[in-house]
């Protein structure tokens, strides 16, 4: 599943589509999602606890995403705090309890105290337990991308969690087909070499999952249209 950045409305969809079509048969099945669960979208820590919920009863693997990672460093650096704050933690903090008027007047290094004091410790535990890399079989699934020019065990975390170029215009196949979210498409983008499932949920109202069944390729949406979300199925472009 790709990005879902604080749309709890899509996720819940998106998430009984997905039990709804695995219950058709009798896999072995692992869902994975792409990191990038918070910022921007309204109901951040709603989409944790359901991602938490979700983990605790089927084999559910998460991948640690930029976002997540200015989240935790926004509690120690003013720095991040800043960047955090810029790239959709408002929202964030807001889902948290924090209110709107202490956003908007309240200064940095205040916010900062704010935020620690507020955030639960059994949040960021859950977001430590977040993967860096899932390889399965011809598939190896990252939040952002890998470096091309870096074998697969020497890749670097800030590759993983920020690349794009030259990721994202790599003409020749990697070590595993690569599944990515990070960089927003209109639709999936079905390169090959790389899968980009990053649908922009917060903005465009479209959550992806790509379906990977032997060798046959998927997906599964929910979609935000004149105020409901439906789901479609439909087979790569």
């Amino acid at each position: 599943m790709g990005d879902i950045h604080g749309r709890l409305d899509l996720f819940e969809a998106l998430a009984g589509a997905i039990e709804a079509d695995d219950a058709r048969g009798t896999a072995d099945t692992t869902v994975i999602l792409l990191g990038d669960l918070v910022d921007r979208g309204p109901a951040s820590a709603g989409v944790l606890a359901l991602a938490r919920e979700w983990q605790a009863r089927r084999k559910v693997r998460i991948l640690y995403g930029n976002h997540e990672e200015l989240l935790v460093k926004s509690l120690t650096s003013l720095e991040t705090m800043r960047h955090f704050l810029r790239h959709g933690g408002r929202e964030t903090m807001q889902s948290f309890g924090i209110s709107a008027k202490v956003l908007a007047s309240a200064p940095v290094d205040e916010l900062q105290e704010l935020w620690t004091a507020t955030v639960p410790a059994d949040v960021l535990d859950f977001i430590s337990g977040f993967e860096e890399m899932i390889r399965i079989g011809d598939y190896l699934f990252v939040h952002a991308g890998i470096n091309p020019a870096t074998p697969l065990a020497s890749q670097k975390v800030s590759d993983l969690r920020w690349i794009r170029e030259p990721f994202l215009s790599h003409p020749d196949p990697f070590e595993a087909v690569v599944v990515h979210g990070h960089s927003i498409t209109d639709q999936p983008q079905d390169k090959g070499n790389r899968i980009g499932i990053d649908t922009g949920a917060y903005s465009s109202g479209r959550l992806t999952a790509l379906v990977l069944e032997g060798a046959t390729r998927r997906y599964i949406e929910a979609v935000e249209a004149d105020g409901e979300i439906g789901i479609s199925h439909r087979a790569p472009a």
